[in-house]
């Protein structure tokens, strides 16, 4: 609804300093004629336009104050989660490993953004990096295929442009409702019953302060792929120090464990993304309240000295009017 109605300011602005029509039917206070115009091209601005900028640019302000004040009430609700998130995936790398250098054929990059704009660069600087990965995994050979599955409106607009036939799986809403781990690792076996993959790269930002987040790429391996590193020598998938019960199979541990290591991470990975966004959109709509209070202060100045030689204006009139009669 905020936005709604920033975007219906906006337009209301955009009409008030749109250019002067170049030839006028007949002389108005919002669009002076020629004649009014002053010497050197300057034109004497009238009042009631720039009261109406002046109403337009505080209605923008009172908005972005109001989102800004949003977004920190829903930043203060996610953070919580997102901080007690990250115990759950560190268990798994310490298991199952976070390579991303691991050389495989079918890489799936999972890119996550939001649904919303006016957040900053969080979605581009996502996108930016998941066709890094695409890039960079295509260009080690023609075998290798890479897939994009996308989280949010933000990144579905900017990959479909020119990398359509890459997608596999897009979906939206994501915060529609408070996240929760229940709703991620739905979307988490959606994915893994759609996608064949020997890695999944999870492209996420980070969330470090209000002010800061770091581009971050999580990596899960296939178990598969976990036990032939296993097999090969390396620490990877090594359940030989662990008791394990039941009849289960060493693949089927690992298979069982690295669906739960996705879904852990996915869900760190919403988390922190979420807090990342609400906090850019905090520092946008603050600088935007700033900006609109700049811009305000720039008006008020322009509509004192417009209303101050209006006034000087008639005075010079009056006084040349009283000077002919006593002439």
């Amino acid at each position: 609804m905020a936005m709604a109605a920033l975007r219906r300011e906006g337009r209301r602005f955009a009409s008030l300093i749109s250019p002067r029509p170049i030839t006028a039917v007949r002389s108005s206070p919002l669009y002076p004629t020629l004649e009014d115009e002053g010497p050197l091209g300057l034109r004497h601005i009238s009042t009631q336009v720039v009261r109406n900028r002046m109403k337009s640019v505080k209605n923008i302000q009172k908005i972005t104050k109001a989102m800004k004040m949003v977004a920190a009430s829903k930043l203060r609700a996610i953070q919580t989660k997102t901080e007690n998130s990250r115990g759950l995936w560190q268990p798994f790398t310490a298991l199952l490993g976070d390579l991303p250098s691991a050389d495989v054929k079918k890489n799936v990059v999972v890119t996550i953004s939001s649904d919303k704009g006016l957040c900053g660069g969080i979605n581009s600087t996502s996108v930016k990096i998941s066709k890094g990965l695409h890039k960079l995994n295509s260009a080690t050979g023609p075998e290798k295929e890479t897939k994009y599955v996308i989280l949010g409106e933000k990144a579905k607009a900017q990959l479909v442009r020119d990398s359509k036939k890459d997608i596999e799986l897009i979906i939206t809403e994501l915060q529609k409702n408070p996240l929760n781990y229940t709703q991620v690792s739905v979307l988490a076996d959606e994915i893994l019953k759609n996608v064949e993959y020997d890695a999944l790269r999870i492209v996420f930002n980070k969330f470090q302060s209000v002010v800061s987040f770091v581009p971050t790429v999580s990596t899960v391996l296939s178990p598969e792929i976990v036990e032939r590193e296993a097999e090969s020598g390396g620490k990877l998938g090594d359940l030989d120090s662990y008791e394990v019960e039941g009849g289960e199979t060493k693949g089927e541990i690992l298979q069982n464990l690295a669906e739960f290591q996705f879904s852990c991470t996915m869900f760190n990975a919403v988390l922190e993304n979420a807090c990342s966004e609400q906090g850019a959109r905090m520092s946008a709509m603050d600088s935007s309240s700033r900006n609109a209070g700049d811009m305000l202060d720039r008006l008020t100045l322009t509509y004192n000295r417009t209303r101050q030689a209006s006034i000087t204006t008639e005075l010079i009139e009056i006084i040349s009017g009283a000077s002919a009669l006593e002439g």
